[in-house]
């Protein structure tokens, strides 16, 4: 049996734009649910979701049969939880608040067998098939697809040489937390914010690197992808669910 290859990095390096959408309700039937609606990608959320590594798993397992591709974003880039994540099956992994070069150098050995990386050598893993497929170490370095989200001021002056550092494959810009450093919390469509944004795009993709974003509001998140964003989440299934409900009980309780 073959190592199943990675067709979200694939698109990404195809130039073809993925939209997603975030999975924080950590519920492997939820996230079944809207793995058949018809994103691109999914992201399972670590760093804002309760989730753990066995929970990560249930989810990956629940969208393994759809066309949705799984992101999984740890709580922090550490080595050994980036290990635990590659482990158990995910393919393309995006690291929160990533702010130097030295930082994302190591995030690159992290996520690659040596004598590219760090990454410890286990072969009956979930991402081997336990052991059934055999060219699992020899591929999984090309297949990993690393995404780094930049989010701070320190992450924007570096913007540049993280871009450009090999075995980067995406930068995601943050903007939740990018408006707070800007001194906008709880605005992310402050005009400073959307400037940078928007500056951002333009960076990475002349870095030659993916650029992505989540972006709920529809006029800037089409903005982010006529400047070149290629993988650029657009809601998130605790905000349809809130949304559904709230429509629904105003429509019988009055607005």
């Amino acid at each position: 049996m073959r190592a199943a290859a990675n067709p979200f990095k694939a698109a990404l390096r195809a130039g073809k734009p993925q939209i997603g959408l975030w999975v924080a309700l950590a519920n492997p039937l939820s996230a079944e649910l809207v793995a058949g609606t018809g994103f691109d990608f999914l992201v399972i959320d670590g760093e804002h979701a309760p989730n753990d590594i066995p929970l990560i798993m249930a989810q990956l397992q629940a969208v393994a049969a759809s066309t949705a591709h799984p992101v999984v974003r740890p709580p922090i880039g550490e080595t050994h939880l980036i290990k635990q994540v590659l482990d158990i099956g995910a393919q393309t992994v995006l690291v929160p608040i990533v702010e130097t070069v030295e930082q994302t150098r190591q995030l690159v050995q992290a996520m690659r067998y040596p004598p590219e990386g760090v990454r410890g050598v286990a072969t009956l893993t979930r991402a081997a098939q336990f052991g059934r497929a055999t060219d699992y170490l020899k591929t999984a370095n090309e297949e990993v697809c690393l995404l780094v989200q930049v989010e701070t001021r320190r992450g924007l002056e570096n913007l540049d040489a993280i871009a450009a550092v090999e075995g980067v494959d995406g930068v995601f810009i943050g903007p939740s937390d990018l408006a707070a450093a800007l001194g906008h919390l709880g605005d992310p469509m402050h005009p400073e914010v959307v400037a940078a944004i928007e500056d951002a795009m333009v960076r990475i993709a002349r870095a030659g690197k993916a650029p992505g974003i989540l972006m709920a509001n529809e006029k800037l998140a089409r903005r982010c992808l006529e400047l070149g964003a290629l993988f650029v989440a657009v809601g998130s299934d605790a905000v349809l669910l809130a949304q559904g409900a709230r429509a629904l009980a105003a429509v019988y309780k009055g607005a």
